[in-house]
C-alpha cells in the first residue's frame, strides 16, 4: 500500500477533531471530506477506515505512543499495527516497529486496555452481562460494522432494488430472517444512486429494522411513534401497514421532524402526521388514542459502538444513570397514549439489562393493567448492532 502524507494527514487532523474538539466521527469525517472534494473512492474510504479504526482502539494506540495528543504518532501506531509499511517520513523518524509491536505483545493481558475501552465501562459490563458475555460483545464491538439497507416495500423488492444496485456496481446480499434487509458486500457511497434518491431504501441496520417488525402495525391501526427522531421506523411502520391507517411520529426536536418530512415525501409515506412534543400538552392530548405504540427511547447506545466508537469516550457513568430516568419516566408517562387491548415495544439500542428488562419490570410492578407477551435481545456478537425490544399489552 502506497501512503500519501495528505491522507495520512487528514486522518490524524480528524481524529484530533473528534478528541481535542470534541466532534461526533460522523461529523468530523463529513467535514474533511467537504473540504476534499477531488478525492475518489479509495481516497476517503483510507481516510474513514483508519479514523474509525483510531477511534475504536484509541486507548491502545495512545498507550503504544505514549501520547495521548500526539495524533501524528497515534497515526504512526495505527499503521504498524495494521502491517503497513512506514515510509521514510520526517514525521516518523521516531517511530520505533519492533518497539511497537513488542510492547503491543505485553499488553494482552490487560484487556479493557487492549480492547480499548474505559475502566469504568468495561467493569459495568462485566457487572451486567458477566465477564464471559461481556468480553465476546466488547471484541465484537471493534470490528467494522456491515452496513444494511431497508427495502420501501412501498416502492419496490428486495430482487428489483438488488438488481438495480447491481447495475450500479453495488453487490448486495438478502439476509435472514430480516424479511426486507440488504447487506452490502462492501461500504460504498449508496446516497448517490438514482435508486435512493426515488426512496427505494434507507440505510438501516438489519436488527433495527426487526423493532417495527416486532410491533407487528396492521393497516387499521393508528400507530404512534413516540420517540421519532429523523424517523427511520416511522418510515418502516409506514410500509408495514402499505401507507395506510395513521403513524404519528412525534418528537421534541422539531428539526428531526422536518428530516423524517423530508424523507416520507422520497418514500411516498403518506401516512405519517409529525408532532413536535409541548410540554403537559401533545402526550395528554393523545392519551387512550393508539392502538400500537412504539417507544424507541433514548439509552446509552452501546449495543450500536460498531457505528459510533466515540460514543464510548463520550460516555459517563452519570450520563447512563439520568438516561435511565429519562426512560423510566418515558415508559411511565408516554404508555398513557395505549387504548386499552393495544400493544406496545418498548426498544432500545442498549445491552445493558438495567436499561432493558429491569425498566420493563419496574414499570410492571408499578401497572398492573399491563402485561409482558415477549421480548428480545440482540448481541453485537451476533452479526448485527445490539437491541433490546419488549412487547406489552395494556389488558385493562
Amino acid at each position: 500500500m502506497k501512503l500519501y502524507k495528505n491522507l495520512v494527514n487528514s486522518v490524524a487532523a480528524t481524529v484530533q477533531e473528534i478528541f481535542i474538539k470534541n466532534r461526533y466521527a460522523d461529523k468530523a469525517l463529513e467535514k474533511v471530506f467537504k473540504q476534499n472534494p477531488q478525492w475518489g473512492s479509495r481516497d476517503r474510504r483510507f481516510v474513514a477506515e483508519g479514523v474509525y479504526d483510531i477511534v475504536r482502539n484509541f486507548r491502545l494506540y495512545s498507550e503504544l505512543a505514549d501520547s495521548q495528543t500526539n495524533f501524528w504518532f497515534i497515526t504512526a501506531v495505527w499503521l504498524v499495527v495494521k502491517k503497513v509499511e512506514i515510509p521514510d517520513w520526517q514525521e516518523f523518524k521516531h517511530v520505533d516497529v519492533p518497539y511497537i509491536l513488542a510492547h503491543q505483545e505485553s499488553l494482552k493481558t490487560n484487556v479493557p486496555l487492549y480492547e480499548s475501552y474505559p475502566d469504568w465501562l468495561w467493569e459495568l459490563g462485566c457487572n451486567e452481562l458477566g465477564e464471559e458475555t461481556w468480553l465476546k460483545q466488547a471484541v465484537a464491538m471493534n470490528e467494522q460494522a456491515s452496513v444494511f439497507l431497508r427495502v420501501n416495500a412501498l416502492k419496490t423488492n428486495k430482487q428489483k432494488l438488488s438488481e438495480a444496485l447491481l447495475a450500479d456496481k453495488i453487490e448486495t446480499s438478502s439476509v435472514e430472517n430480516v424479511e426486507n434487509a440488504l447487506r452490502l458486500s462492501k461500504r460504498e457511497n449508496v446516497f448517490q444512486t438514482k435508486t435512493f434518491k426515488e426512496g427505494w431504501f434507507e440505510v438501516q441496520d438489519a436488527g433495527s429494522q426487526l423493532i417495527s417488525e416486532f410491533l407487528d402495525p396492521k393497516t387499521n391501526d393508528l400507530v404512534i411513534d413516540a420517540c421519532a427522531g429523523a424517523g427511520g421506523k416511522s418510515l418502516h411502520l409506514s410500509a408495514l401497514m402499505k401507507n395506510k391507517g395513521k403513524v404519528i411520529s412525534l418528537d421534541i426536536e422539531a428539526w428531526k421532524l422536518e428530516e423524517l418530512k423530508k424523507r416520507a415525501k422520497r418514500a411516498g409515506a403518506s401516512n405519517i402526521e409529525t408532532r413536535v412534543i409541548e410540554p403537559d400538552q401533545t402526550i395528554n392530548k393523545l392519551h387512550n388514542k393508539a392502538t400500537k405504540l412504539l417507544l424507541d427511547v433514548p439509552c446509552s447506545g452501546l449495543g450500536v459502538l460498531k457505528r459510533n466508537p466515540d460514543a464510548k469516550w463520550k460516555l459517563t457513568a452519570e450520563t447512563i444513570e439520568r438516561t435511565k430516568k429519562i426512560q423510566e419516566s418515558i415508559l411511565s408517562d408516554y404508555s398513557k397514549m395505549l387504548s386499552t387491548g393495544g400493544l406496545m415495544v418498548y426498544s432500545t439500542c442498549s445491552i445493558l439489562p438495567s436499561e432493558n428488562q429491569h425498566q420493563v419490570s419496574t414499570f410492571l410492578n408499578n401497572n398492573a393493567n399491563f402485561e409482558l407477551l415477549k421480548d428480545s435481545t440482540l448481541l453485537p456478537s451476533e452479526g448485527f448492532d445490539g437491541f433490546y425490544m419488549a412487547l406489552l399489552k395494556k389488558t385493562s
